[in-house]
């Protein structure tokens, strides 16, 4: 079906399913576009660009739905999503939660989000980025080694249509760069770091030549490392490791989790969960914002919400099923693919900055960490339970004393937030993202 725009051609999608007996549907078309480099030691080892494509069709029977999807346009190939569309929903159980969107709730009005980036590079600038980031790493004195450098960049168009009257259509870019190096020799120890960016244009990224020095410090800087004794004491986590936090609170607010009571913020709803003063923000709406979206997934408007406010918990992140669930509505977190039911997830989420720098952060401290990576996925979603391999540097006097590995920080992710303090430097690059945050007396295991 060449020729047919994606929203004409979900338009006919939707109408043929009514007429083969389903009672509402909805279609998503994704394309997708991808172009990445990698390099290593100066030599090019990965050079790819790939392009794909699918539509997914839901229907619905009373209270009855299902998923199909294919990547075939042809107009036999529809005719048979649809025909087996139809014919699953009518066989599997009923699920009281499902449903499309009143129109009394769909988005009519779209903001211009600046989130499509018109120009693909071309492979050679990839190329000349991911060689100059790997020659500034490897230009700081003590690195010795290279793991590569990557470039990315990818482009998706969306489309959405559904019997309840919404169509919409529109498109994202995103952009990548990374290195990762080693300092030291096998004699000495050897230690790794990197350093990143990404942004929805090209032109957004950090210069190639500062994202390579940076890894390089970073390496150089954590040679020497060495346990600790185990101790409770003041934690500081920069703002490349605090972002985690915020994604660990996202999952806990995820509506989906709440409605089956997996989550340990499942009560806490217009409670403190926070200090006085802290304030979580989810802003879909954001200019160049990397999960910035003029609607959800299904069609709800979006709006900029505070979803922590003086420490309060004002909200969860709700799709309309969970907002059913919980006798709720919808918040227009709703994302989704072609195969699979929406499900609620963040947009551009972020923990707004504090009053105090991170230098006066530490500053008091007598003995405490500073942490700047995190391994292992010790993070238990129902009980808030925390426990992560960590390193980074010991703070003594105020200030950052030595390089510090092969520890483990653990606490409760209740307590945690209650007692998190963030300080003045966010900045918004990654989606979810947090400032230098300060937790005071969590246990830092080591020998």
């Amino acid at each position: 079906m060449s020729g047919i725009s994606p929203l004409d051609l979900l338009s006919d999608l939707v109408a043929d399913a009514r007429k083969a007996g389903a009672e509402a549907a909805d279609a998503v078309l994704i394309d997708s576009a991808s172009l990445s480099v990698g390099l290593r030691l100066g030599a090019l080892e990965r050079l790819e660009r790939a392009e794909s494509g699918d539509v997914g069709l839901r229907v619905l029977i009373g209270r009855r739905q299902a998923f199909v999807s294919s990547s075939d346009r042809s107009k036999a190939a529809l005719a048979e999503l649809v025909e087996r569309a139809v014919a699953m929903a009518r066989a599997i159980p009923e699920d009281p939660y499902c449903g499309l969107a009143d129109p009394a709730d769909l988005a009519r009005d779209f903001p211009d989000l600046d989130v499509c980036d018109p120009d693909e590079p071309a492979a050679e600038t990839l190329i000349d980025m991911v060689r100059a980031a790997e020659d500034a790493a490897r230009a700081v004195s003590g690195v010795t080694n290279s793991e590569g450098a990557e470039a990315g960049w990818g482009r998706s168009g969306v489309a959405i249509v559904a019997s309840n009257g919404f169509s919409h259509a529109y498109a994202v870019t995103s952009s990548s760069l990374s290195v990762s190096v080693l300092a030291g020799t096998s004699a000495q120890g050897m230690e790794r770091d990197y350093d990143y960016s990404s942004a929805v244009f090209l032109a957004d990224l950090r210069e190639a030549e500062e994202i390579g020095h940076e890894a390089g410090r970073r390496a150089v800087r954590r040679l020497g490392a060495r346990k600790v004794a185990t101790r409770q004491v003041p934690v500081i986590f920069d703002p490349r490791v605090a972002r985690g936090l915020l994604s660990s609170l996202a999952g806990a607010i995820n509506g989906a989790g709440v409605a089956r009571g997996t989550s340990f913020l499942k009560d806490k709803l217009g409670e403190a969960i926070f200090a006085r003063g802290v304030r979580v923000v989810d802003d879909p709406h954001r200019r160049r914002g990397l999960r910035s979206r003029p609607c959800d997934g299904e069609g709800i408007a979006t709006r900029t919400r505070a979803i922590v406010e003086d420490g309060v918990l004002t909200s969860w992140l709700l799709d309309l099923r969970s907002a059913r669930q919980l006798g709720m509505r919808s918040t227009g977190h709703a994302s989704r693919g072609t195969s699979s039911p929406p499900s609620p997830s963040a947009s551009n989420f972020y923990l707004e900055a504090g009053p105090v720098t991170p230098a006066e952060m530490i500053h008091d401290i007598s003995e405490g960490f500073y942490i700047t990576d995190l391994s292992g996925q010790g993070v238990n979603g129902v009980t808030g339970d925390y426990s992560r391999g960590a390193s980074g540097f010991w703070i003594k006097g105020g200030e950052l004393a030595f390089p510090v590995n092969e520890v483990t920080v653990a606490g409760n992710l209740k307590d945690m937030f209650l007692n998190l303090t963030p300080a003045s430097d966010l900045v918004l690059r990654h989606g979810i993202d947090a400032p230098t945050l300060r937790i005071d007396g969590l246990m830092v295991a080591g020998r």
